[in-house]
């Protein structure tokens, strides 16, 4: 079977657009609808949409539906380091190499799929694929993420996130002596127009602001405190890189032979401090450094 493409107008205005693929195109469920749509198979009047859109009388809708339609996220019993749980949510603690949510390439072993097994009710909290996780962070990037249970917490979670009221902490280790010792990195972050892969600090990229403070200096490193004021795909990997400070680790965005880290870089979410949306209580969290990373710092500091 070949990739086909399916065309209809709407003619009845305000069905969600997954529903109404779903109604358009019989053999394609809804699910299946939402997976398609946010992978880019779809556009309506020529353009990407989301899934919640609100179809208007005369949209024309546009599925591509590929050979093989990408199966559903499958539970599986990974182990995961629960630092807390309730009845609404859940503050994970992602190694490094995990990746948060399945994409081609990564249809297994990611924090969705443990997180499934683990939970398996809220599997269509935030849509198919998505099972509640309510940000993300980069697969060699360590630390806290927090997963709601039902929809009503994922989006007041979410808007905390968007009016920038969570307070978010990482530890970062970097090449060479950071100077000032502390500061803001205000320049705006998008895709790297060489390279469509990789971010950069770009003019025409979106506004992102990194506060960082040394709390540890080595001959050749510093150890940084991080807070993101803003959430841009990975910002404070380009934001350290771009001052001339990449981290220890990062291949991608800093120098490609690693003679003290191998394997992840060193960043870690170590603080997550937000208003939990059932109580409205102030509630915080930390998470420790993880052993490969521990080792790295006993090391600088044995043979200064």
């Amino acid at each position: 079977m070949e990739e086909q493409k399916v065309t209809f107008t709407i003619d009845e205005e305000g069905e969600r657009l997954d529903k109404a693929i779903s109604t358009h195109v019989p053999d394609l469920s809804r699910a299946v609808a939402q997976r398609l749509i946010k992978t880019g198979q779809v556009t309506v009047n020529g353009r990407p949409s989301k899934p919640s859109y609100r179809v208007q009388v005369g949209d024309e809708v546009l599925v591509r539906v590929p050979a093989e339609i990408p199966e559903p996220v499958v539970a599986e019993d990974i182990p995961l380091d629960v630092i807390y749980e309730d009845d609404v949510l859940l503050v994970v603690n992602k190694p490094a190499g995990m990746v948060v949510h399945p994409a081609y390439g990564h249809s297994s072993g990611t924090l969705v799929n443990a997180v499934l097994a683990r939970c398996p009710q809220i599997a269509d909290v935030g849509g198919p694929d998505r099972a509640g996780v309510v940000h993300r962070l980069d697969k060699d990037t360590s630390g806290l993420i927090i997963v709601a249970k039902d929809e009503a917490s994922r989006k007041a979670l979410q808007r905390q996130f968007k009016r920038r009221q969570v307070a978010k902490t990482y530890l970062a280790l970097v090449e060479d002596q950071v100077q000032p010792r502390e500061g803001v990195v205000d320049a705006p972050v998008g895709r790297n127009k060489r390279q469509r892969k990789k971010m950069a600090v770009v003019r025409s990229g979106r506004d992102a602001r990194t506060l960082y403070r040394a709390i540890e200096y080595f001959p050749n490193h510093t150890l940084l405190e991080v807070r993101p004021h803003t959430g841009r795909t990975h910002q404070v990997r380009v934001h350290m890189a771009w001052m001339g400070y990449p981290l220890v680790g990062d291949t991608v965005y800093g120098r490609r032979r690693q003679r003290l880290l191998r394997g992840r870089h060193f960043l870690h979410a170590a603080h997550l401090g937000f208003t939990h949306p059932a109580t409205g209580a102030e509630i915080e969290f930390e998470a420790p450094l993880p052993p490969e990373l521990a080792a790295v710092l006993k090391r600088l500091r044995t043979s200064r």
